[in-house]
């Protein structure tokens, strides 16, 4: 029989590894868009005097937005966000209330995205005349991004809280 604490560490198992697959994939398919086609647009001005992709500044602004937010879920996997780091250091006792105190405002910064975008989001999708610029795509679609990572940063952040507070680092093993 599971214990309380085996099964929440199991199901961030599971958690963990769908978010990891979902970052390390989206972001992998986001840049090869992007950077594919900004070597189009390039090589067909270059080579051309009248041939260009008028839409693909467009893409690649749509790219950054995307893996700006994807990037920072990924962020509170590694570790990687902004916190207070040198305090830690010099006062060791320290760590861990500065680590909750971290932890504490990207979860509330998450609830923020998470409403927030989620207004957007509907506000967009309401507006018919939302729309970008070249192509034509119903803006609501980029914003969505918002209120999903969102809830992936909240959930990542319950994980690395979780870590922090039974002392086991990356409970994925590595995977």
């Amino acid at each position: 029989m599971y214990s309380i604490s085996q099964m929440i560490k199991n199901t961030f198992k599971k958690i963990d590894r769908a978010f990891k697959e979902i970052e390390e994939w989206s972001l992998f398919i986001a840049v090869c868009v992007a950077l594919l086609t900004a070597m189009a647009n390039v090589i067909l001005r270059k080579s051309t005097n009248d041939l260009n992709l008028y839409w693909s500044d467009e893409v690649v602004r749509k790219v950054i937005f995307f893996s700006t937010y994807i990037g920072s879920v990924a962020a509170i996997r590694s570790g990687s966000l902004i916190r207070i780091d040198a305090l830690p250091q010099m006062v060791p006792l320290l760590r861990k209330p500065l680590a909750l105190i971290s932890h504490c405002a990207t979860l509330i910064f998450s609830v923020i995205m998470i409403y927030f975008g989620t207004q957007l989001t509907v506000t967009m999708y309401n507006d018919e005349y939302a729309r970008t610029t070249t192509l034509e795509i119903p803006e609501f679609f980029f914003y969505v991004i918002l209120p999903i990572t969102g809830v992936m940063m909240f959930l990542r952040t319950l994980i690395a809280m979780w870590e922090d507070w039974t002392g086991e680092k990356d409970i994925t093993g590595g995977n």
